[in-house]
C-alpha cells in the first residue's frame, strides 16, 4: 500500500522546506505523489522532488507521481527534467 502525499497548488520557494520535511517523514515507505492541483512548480521544489526519487530508489522503496495537472507536467517538461515515473530515468 502506498501513502499519498498531495501537494498544494503552488510550488514555490516557500513550499520546499515543507516539501522536504513531508517527504522525509515518509522515508521507507511507498508514496504516490498527487500533483494534480499543481498550478506553479519552482525550481526548488523541482530538485526536492528529484532528490527524493534519488533517495526513494537507492532505498529500494517506490515513489510514484500522479496524477499530474496540466500546468505541473508543463512546467516539469519546461525544466527539462526527466520522466519521473520512469525506472532508471535518474540514474
Amino acid at each position: 500500500m502506498s501513502d499519498v502525499l498531495k501537494l498544494p497548488a503552488v510550488l514555490d520557494l516557500n513550499a520546499a522546506e515543507p516539501l522536504k520535511a513531508e517527504l522525509l517523514a515518509r522515508r521507507g515507505q511507498g508514496v504516490t505523489i498527487d500533483a494534480s492541483d499543481v498550478e506553479r512548480l519552482g525550481g526548488l521544489c523541482l530538485q526536492v522532488l528529484l532528490s527524493a526519487k534519488r533517495t526513494w530508489a537507492a532505498d529500494g522503496v517506490n515513489l510514484k507521481l500522479a496524477p499530474l495537472s496540466d500546468a505541473f507536467a508543463e512546467q516539469w517538461a519546461a525544466f527539462g527534467a526527466p520522466d519521473f515515473n520512469t525506472e532508471g530515468a535518474l540514474a
